[in-house]
Parts: C-alpha cells; sequence; structure tokens
C-alpha cells in the first residue's frame, strides 16, 4: 500500500505519542483525539496500562494473527496450474491439491495451485487438508476467478487437520489465589516439571458455585431449566512457556480471562503440556470469488456456506469475495495464529427468521479479521463461540445493513474490535440470557476501540470487565432478554463520543513488542 508523506506522517501523529505539552493530534476534518486512562503512553513514549484492584487490565491483543502478528502473508510460489472445464471443476481441484500435498515441502510450504481466471463449477466441499498447500486464484474481481457453488447446499471450501493441541502430561494445580486477565505468569505446584519452550493448556474449571455467581444457575424458557455452561466443564488456553523460575512459569502470551480460586473446587485451574501434532500449518486460501444461489431459508435449514477453518496455525484467507452464502465465513476450534483479510461479503437476499446466520465466527484463538466487510440484513456480522479464549481482533472492518457485532454464546474471553464501523446497527457485548438454549454472558475481558456504531449494548459481567474506549454512538441500557429486570449494569466507557489515542489499540500494541516494522508488515 503506497502512501503520500503526509499520509504516513498521520498515522505516525496517531500511533504514537505526542511530545510532553503538545496538543492531542488532529485528523483531516478537525477530528480530535483524546487521551484515555486505561491504555496510553507514559512520559517515556511507551505504552501503559491501568489495571483494576486485582490486577486485571487490558491485554495485549498483538499477537493475533499469522505467525503470531506482525509478519506479512507469504507469496508462496505455484507448483500447479488448471484451468475452468464446462463441466464440474470439483474433481480437478480436488485432485490438484491432493497431488501438491504429497509433496515435499519446503522451506515449509509445498506450493500454491493457481486456477486460471474463469468461472469453475463446484458441486462439493474442496478440501485442504495438507500442511505447507495454498489455494490461489487468479483474482476476487469481474475477471479474477470464480468458485460457483452448484448441485445442494454444502460449505465450499474447507481447510482443516484432524484435531488441535491435546493434553499430554499430568496436569500441575494454579497455587495463586487470584490469577489477573492480563496475567502473563501462574504458580504452581510442581513447577519442576516444565522447562522453557513447552506447550501447555492453562484449563480454567467450570464450577457450579462460578456459574451461580454469574447468575446463570437460574435461566428458564417456556417451563424448561437451560445450561449456560456445564458445571465439570473447562476453558483452555494455549500458551508456551517462556521461562521457569522455582514454580513460577512465565507465559508467551497473556491470559484472557482471571482464575478466582473462590469459584474453582479442587482441583482448580490447571496447567498441563500439550502437544498439537494433528494439526497442519502454513495454509491459505487466497484471491477468488464464491459465489452461491440465493437462499431466502431459516438457518436451521441447508445452506451454502464458503469457507471454514479448524485444527490448523499460522494459516489465512485473503481476498476473497463472497456473494450469498449463509454463515460465511467460520474460523473453528484449534485454529491459532490466523489471518482474515480482506474478505467481502455480499448478500442479495436475507435469512428468515429470529435466528441469525453469522458472516464471521471464531472459535479459535490468535485471529485477526482485518479489513474485512459485509453488507445485508438479518445478521451477525461477527461472533464469538463458547468458552472461546483470546486474543482475537477485528482490525478496521466495515458492515453495512441491519446487522450486529454480538459476541454470541457461553462465555467467550479476550476479544477486542479495533476502529470497525456498523453505521446501521450496533455492537453489543451482552448478557443473551434465555436467547438460543441459554446463551447467556457473551464475552468479559472485550473492547470496543475507536469504533463508530448507531448503538452500544456493553454490560458488565459479574467479577469481569468490558470496555468501550473512544467509541461514537448511541449507548443503550438493557436488561436480560425476555422481560427480565432490572437492567444490568453498564460496561467501562471512557471518552464515548470523541477518539483517543493510540488511533488502533492492536497496531500500537505490534508497534510497542515488535516494533514498527511489524505495523509496516500490515501494510500501514
Amino acid at each position: 500500500m503506497t502512501k503520500t508523506f503526509s499520509e504516513l506522517a498521520l498515522i505516525l501523529a496517531l500511533l504514537l505519542p505526542a511530545a510532553p505539552g503538545a496538543s492531542a493530534p488532529t485528523e483531516p476534518g478537525g477530528l480530535r483525539r483524546s487521551q484515555n486512562e486505561w491504555v496510553y503512553f507514559d512520559a517515556n513514549g511507551k505504552l501503559a496500562y491501568k489495571s483494576l484492584p486485582a490486577g486485571d487490565r487490558i491485554m495485549d491483543f498483538s499477537s493475533a494473527g499469522y505467525m503470531g502478528g506482525g509478519v506479512a502473508l507469504p507469496s508462496v510460489p505455484v507448483k500447479v496450474t488448471i484451468a475452468p472445464s464446462d463441466g464440474d471443476d470439483t474433481e480437478a481441484i480436488q485432485s490438484a491439491l491432493d497431488t501438491l500435498a504429497k509433496s515435499e515441502p519446503a522451506g515449509g510450504f509445498r506450493g500454491a495451485v493457481l486456477l486460471r481466471p474463469g468461472t469453475y463449477n463446484c458441486s462439493r466441499t474442496i478440501n485442504l487438508s495438507a500442511s505447507g498447500v495454498v489455494l490461489r486464484g487468479s483474482g476476487s474481481g469481474a475477471v479474477g476467478t470464480v468458485l460457483k457453488m452448484t448441485g445442494s447446499p454444502h460449505l465450499c471450501i474447507l481447510v482443516a487437520g484432524l484435531s488441535g493441541a491435546q493434553p499430554a502430561g499430568e496436569p500441575a494445580r494454579i497455587r495463586d489465589a487470584y490469577v489477573p486477565s492480563g496475567a502473563t505468569s501462574v504458580t504452581v505446584e510442581h513447577g519442576s516439571q516444565f522447562k522453557a519452550g513447552d506447550s501447555v493448556l492453562i484449563l480454567r474449571p467450570v464450577t457450579s458455585s462460578w456459574v451461580k455467581f454469574m447468575g446463570m444457575d437460574g435461566l428458564f424458557r417456556n417451563g424448561r431449566r437451560e445450561t449456560w455452561l456445564a458445571a465439570g466443564s473447562r476453558t483452555a488456553s494455549e500458551r508456551t512457556v517462556t521461562s521457569v523460575e522455582g514454580d513460577r512459569l512465565a507465559l508467551d502470551l497473556p491470559l484472557g480471562d482471571s482464575f478466582d480460586s473462590k469459584y474453582m473446587a479442587p482441583p482448580g485451574g490447571t496447567v498441563v503440556k500439550s502437544s498439537d501434532t494433528g494439526r497442519i500449518f502454513r495454509v491459505g486460501v487466497e484471491s477468488l470469488q464464491i459465489i452461491a444461489p440465493p437462499q431466502t431459508v431459516e438457518i436451521s435449514e441447508r445452506h451454502y456456506q464458503a469457507i471454514r477453518m479448524r485444527d490448523l496455525a499460522d494459516a489465512w484467507v485473503r481476498d476473497v469475495a463472497i456473494i450469498d452464502t449463509v454463515n460465511s465465513v467460520g474460523i473453528g476450534a484449534g485454529a491459532r495464529r490466523v489471518t482474515v483479510e480482506n474478505l467481502r461479503v455480499t448478500h442479495t437476499v436475507a435469512t428468515k427468521g429470529a435466528a441469525k446466520p453469522a458472516d464471521f465466527s471464531t472459535d479459535g484463538s490468535q485471529v485477526l479479521f482485518h479489513r474485512c466487510s459485509a453488507t445485508g440484513d438479518n445478521l451477525f456480522y461477527f461472533v464469538t463461540g463458547a468458552r472461546v479464549t483470546g486474543p482475537n481482533v477485528l482490525l478496521n472492518c466495515r458492515f453495512r445493513g441491519n446487522g450486529h457485532i454480538q459476541p454470541h454464546a457461553r462465555w467467550a474471553t479476550g476479544l477486542l474490535v479495533d476502529g470497525c464501523e456498523v453505521s446501521d446497527s450496533g455492537i453489543d457485548f451482552m448478557n443473551r440470557g434465555e436467547m438460543g438454549s441459554g446463551h447467556g454472558w457473551t464475552i468479559g475481558w472485550a473492547v470496543a476501540w475507536n469504533c463508530v456504531a448507531r448503538s452500544y449494548i456493553f454490560q458488565q459481567p459479574p467479577g469481569s470487565m468490558n470496555w468501550a474506549i473512544g467509541c461514537r454512538g448511541a449507548r443503550e441500557k438493557s436488561s436480560m432478554p425476555f422481560g427480565h429486570q432490572p437492567s444490568l449494569a453498564e460496561a467501562t466507557f471512557d471518552s464515548h463520543g470523541t477518539p483517543v489515542t493510540p488511533a488502533s489499540l492492536y497496531l500500537a500494541q505490534l508497534a510497542h513488542r515488535l516494533g514498527p516494522q511489524a505495523v509496516k508488515a500490515l501494510g500501514y
């Protein structure tokens, strides 16, 4: 992306701290930015954070994305080229991918299958299941590559390994009485069993006492009890041990949720070594269109979907135009360090019914949705799944129509919505109560930063926090759905109506952690 000197100067002025005594930076049109109290530049020009009394703070989100953030997406050499036929092209594409999958990788990549310009009729799912393989079209525009979905409703492209991270050792109990959200270390019993470089799962149990503390033990709909999170289940955060001092384990990434021993019956939170041999790595889909037949359906009916990724790491989807799929792009469980960049979803018809599909969703971690867009009605533009642990980031995305950014169900944590626009609808970090099948509290420790929306329903879960900082749009108070009273407590709003500096929290954190070259690698 080429920028003039004045544009670069403006970006630096908004991203980096002002000189002592200088006024707040001003954008073209006279838009001024203010300081905020939660993440700011200190007197030395370093990012600083305000903490809550127990030590919780806004986490560092900058490890979201391919290779852990700040790394340009690669250009993988073409090894196989195919052209469209007059018939069904699914088998030809699949055969090319399968042949390339059997080749020996070089530098982590086997190569790319290039689809020449034209329209490819695809009647069933294209599967990409080997590391180091890329499916590349010849552009997402009118004269590029089009995958035209034919036949019965199905998924167009699946990129998937066999499994995500799995426990591979004996769990060690966390000894800390409280581990704050944003922490980068934990104290365990028998820390000598761990060493620097170990991959681990940080396991947080769901207990009946915590469910009650969250007010989620009394959900009923139509006279039937609904379950928010079942006692005995757990959330898992993948991390790498960077150092061990006694029983103290330092971690490569901050934790997105807090661990309060008062609500965790023995054994409480635990740390266990992990293995991810079922994953695939360094895979991508890029530069093409996916077009489905328009469907005016309810989401319980079969429908055409665009792309799914799961059980993989260091993967990407970029420059893809998607038309008339439903529940279009999903980054599933077991996915880590994924970039979804410049995907544009367009709907010519809306789905029916109160249950809404999601254009973009994540059940993974370290997923960056960058410069994506969607246009359509009766939608969730973005959702998180149950028990998703961050960091996950939406950066500079634009959505138009009757739809919402709304984490969906059962306690995700560690989401940043940064510089996004939902000018026709809203951004909601909320308690969905008995909606769905007991979605309840959808998210905690989430941040909306310098966003623009028609409305915000931001609520504060017990023992947690959500933030709206530098956002513009109407604040709305709301109770839990289906007539519950009273209105739930609002989350924290800071500098509402006036954007703050830095202009992008994600980019500022990235520059702070890796330097300005990491921001440049993303095209800024």
